[in-house]
């Protein structure tokens, strides 16, 4: 496959026209757990709903833990916002049945995309097979849900391969089987090299699979709980990330700076090879991922019309 030279130097957010299309972005967030936490996120919501998201996505708890939290901001997204909410929903520790009802609360509230994920394992006090009574993965998932109703289905995709597979085909093999069985498009974990992402791109179209892939795109915050998501998820963070925000713990100010940068670069070269949509993984703080938005040309949609009429 032939991509542009997604590492050209000086590319600025004013050059984009050249390549015609405009970005399409989406975001994703989290359940709040306290009252703090939930005027945070919805501070992050209204902060970033002008962008105009394609969707926003609300994750789902290992073994279904947030499940109502989830329904309820789900909801709220839905009712308070102009936003398209797409819900997280996994099959682990729950029956078919209960996958289904979930489903068609979903479809009759009015939601229309779901993000389809097998989902964690719960902890080591959990006895017995959990995915025993239900879809044992993320292809029967997606399967089940076509069976509900005309979902719009977003699935995940590994550029380093997922820690339960054996190897990247085997990897590429599972991403098969979700696209076969109905998946529209797949929302990559976060990676930092680009060379990695489009390595998986060409690995991925020679295995047949034909839907977007789209970049999973996370703003470093803190080094420390990034090394922590890289563990859980067997993503890398390059030596020249962890010495880039070195000294910067108790300096959030300039740490910020430079991480709306770093991911601006990032997606700016990803661009310039030709991808054209971006999901960025929010963690309920709205300015970083703003920032990088708007050093990519993003603008609030009625400052966008201004600025056209003006030119």
């Amino acid at each position: 496959m032939t991509h542009i030279d997604a590492h050209a130097p000086g590319l600025q957010p004013s050059l984009y026209a050249d390549f015609g299309e405009p970005l399409k972005i989406s975001f994703e967030f989290f359940p709040p757990k306290t009252d703090a936490m939930e005027q945070t996120l919805w501070q992050s919501v209204k902060t970033l709903e002008p962008l105009g998201p394609r969707f926003v996505s609300v994750t789902y708890g290992a073994g279904g833990s947030t499940r109502e939290r989830t329904h309820a901001t789900v909801k709220r997204i839905l009712e308070e916002t102009d936003l398209t909410p797409a819900a997280h929903l996994t099959c682990v520790c729950h029956t078919k049945d209960e996958v289904k009802r979930i489903a068609q609360e979903y479809w009759d509230m009015g939601v229309r995309h779901i993000v389809a994920l097998r989902g964690d394992a719960p902890g080591a006090d959990y006895k017995g097979d959990p995915w025993a009574e239900g879809y044992k993965n993320g292809a029967e998932l997606v399967a089940g849900l076509r069976e509900v109703g005309d979902f719009d289905i977003s699935v995940g995709a590994y550029p380093e391969v997922h820690p339960d597979s054996p190897n990247l085909a085997g990897d590429l093999d599972n991403l098969k089987r979700k696209v076969d069985a109905g998946a529209n498009r797949a929302i990559t974990q976060f990676f930092f090299e680009t060379d990695m992402y489009w390595r998986y791109l060409d690995h991925a179209q020679s295995h047949g699979i034909d839907v977007p892939i789209v970049p999973g795109i996370l703003p470093v915050s803190n080094m420390k709980t990034l090394k922590r998501f890289a563990a859980g998820c067997g993503a890398t963070v390059p030596d020249w990330m962890v010495e880039l925000f070195e000294g910067l713990d108790d300096q959030p100010m300039t740490r910020n700076l430079v991480s709306a940068t770093v991911a601006g670069e990032m997606v700016k070269r990803l661009y310039a090879g030709g991808v054209r949509e971006f999901h960025f993984y929010t963690l309920n703080r709205a300015e970083l991922t703003y920032a990088i938005c708007h050093l990519l040309g993003i603008r609030p949609q009625g400052q966008a019309a201004m600025i056209e009429a003006a030119e």
